[in-house]
């Protein structure tokens, strides 16, 4: 199927990216590209878009998209935790804008064939990018029931982990679990009864959480987050400003933090009456609070309900951490 996808917030991002022309912006999860596509529009005739995406579908459909545009963008089949690697492969020191959009694109729900969503009867594969070895299937395979429900509790703060996590272990013992809608089914009949989704007093999938989970495991998705706001800032130009659009409360809670202790710039404990430790902040954070969707957009794309933006810009007289 075409590649389907509607990018959030794209005026907030717009503005909060602050794209002008001839300036060097970073769009490391492409997606559908519609965000590379509107940042592409400001930055020209001299700007520069470098595109990145893990997934090869998107790659694939960004090398379409942005056809019209070969002398102004350059695209990588690629993780957003190698920016640097690709900065330094196109000899550019740092970049005035980077974008990540940390969701799942409704191609990957709905055209990938990967098992994203438990909806559909699909192999049970999870990957965003295929080359990686690991499969959701591996991973129910061969996790032990605590390390499953290790994974359920904290990664999709899971009430009935440890009974999902024990009725997965049991089923597999019998056969292997290979696909989306079977695994769906093992999640709602180890937890206790309740009405079904969409139903009144159930607006959530029982196995919502589980599959949130297995996915973030799969693709080591925190790991990589914490890894690329470590050095995000030492990727940015003097003014340059970093976006980041997050769906779920953990990727928030990172990306809050971090953010915060970039401003902060101080590391000394509280208790200390004087700062000893001479950092200073190395951003102005742009949203004080993160900034949502509106009513509208939601209605338009309600995949968008639970993006939260936030933003920062680096101080041009900052410190190197």
């Amino acid at each position: 199927m075409p590649y389907k996808h509607i990018s959030v917030m794209k005026e907030e991002v717009l503005r909060y990216l602050n794209c002008r022309p001839g300036k060097i912006y970073a769009d490391c999860t492409l997606g559908g590209s519609g965000h590379a596509r509107a940042v592409l529009e400001k930055i020209m005739p001299e700007g520069l878009l470098i595109g990145m995406d893990q997934d090869r579908d998107a790659v694939e459909n960004a090398e379409k998209v942005l056809a019209a545009y070969p002398a102004n963008v350059c695209i990588f089949h690629s993780n957003f935790i190698y920016l640097s690697d690709i900065l330094s492969q196109l000899n550019i020191k740092g970049a005035d804008g980077i974008l990540l959009d940390l969701g799942l694109s409704l191609y990957q729900i709905e055209g990938s064939g990967r098992g994203f969503s438990f909806r559909r009867d699909e192999p049970l594969d999870m990957r965003m990018d295929t080359d990686a070895e690991m499969t959701a299937a591996d991973l129910i395979a061969e996790a032990d029931a605590g390390e499953l429900e290790r994974i359920f509790r904290d990664y999709g703060e899971e009430r009935w982990a440890r009974r999902i996590a024990r009725k997965i272990a049991s089923i597999r013992k019998q056969s292997a679990i290979t696909s989306s809608s079977q695994l769906a089914q093992i999640v709602c009949d180890a937890i206790p009864s309740r009405p079904k989704a969409g139903t009144p007093g159930c607006s959530r999938h029982p196995a919502t959480r589980v599959f949130m989970a297995i996915r973030i495991a799969v693709n080591r998705e925190l790991e990589r987050l914490e890894a690329f706001m470590e050095e995000a800032v030492g990727l940015l130009n003097p003014e340059g400003r970093l976006c980041v659009i997050s769906f779920h409360s953990l990727e928030d809670r990172i990306v809050k933090h971090r953010m915060k202790a970039w401003e902060k710039g101080c590391i000394c404990p509280p208790d200390f009456p004087q700062c000893v430790c001479n950092r200073k902040g190395t951003v102005r954070v742009l949203t004080r609070k993160a900034q949502q969707p509106s009513s509208d957009e939601i209605l338009i794309n309600p995949m968008a309900r639970s993006a939260k933006l936030r933003a920062v810009e680096k101080l041009h007289f900052s410190t190197p951490e």
